[in-house]
């Protein structure tokens, strides 16, 4: 398997609608205000109406709770400046979804772990990610190191973070 998939961690089990078989992030490190791509390569065991899919975010560093929201997927990949492509009521079988996400930059940098936790419209069990992230801005040029920017990340709302 490939090392990207260590990054994120399926926490779902057999009750669970979807079975995911495979995730790549590429690149494997995000930085913020980047773009990732995200691979996922799952299995749906019946037909499911993806824009009623309710995800729920919770974003800790450390044991602090910084982000705790459900969206609807179409508004969280919308978020992540990205959207459903292909059928939005894939029937059960093999399901497969490439999307290129842009992390927000509001995003402090810390080391996150971030649980994503998805029903379908009538309250089944469709997707349980845990991810662990580290985010780090790179500063590319020696002005940027002589007077790099004041951050107040945790002064800021961060129910803007996503």
């Amino acid at each position: 398997t490939d090392m990207n998939n260590r990054l994120v961690e399926d926490a779902s089990d057999d009750n669970y609608v979807m079975d995911i078989l495979d995730i790549t992030c590429t690149p494997a490190l995000p930085r913020l205000g980047h773009p990732v791509r995200w691979e996922m390569d799952s299995y749906l065991k019946e037909t499911v109406d993806l824009t009623q899919v309710t995800c729920r975010v919770i974003m800790k560093i450390g044991p602090m709770k910084i982000l705790d929201k459900s969206y609807k997927l179409p508004d969280l990949l919308a978020h992540m400046g990205t959207h459903l492509s292909g059928d939005t009521h894939p029937p059960a079988g093999p399901w497969k979804q490439t999307w290129d996400l842009q992390i927000p930059r509001t995003v402090p940098v810390a080391r996150h772990r971030l649980h994503l936790r998805a029903r379908t419209e009538d309250g089944k069990n469709f997707l349980a990610l845990d991810i662990p992230v580290a985010f780090t801005h790179s500063w590319t040029t020696t002005s940027d190191n002589i007077n790099p920017p004041h951050r107040h990340a945790l002064d800021r709302d961060l129910t803007g973070a996503l």
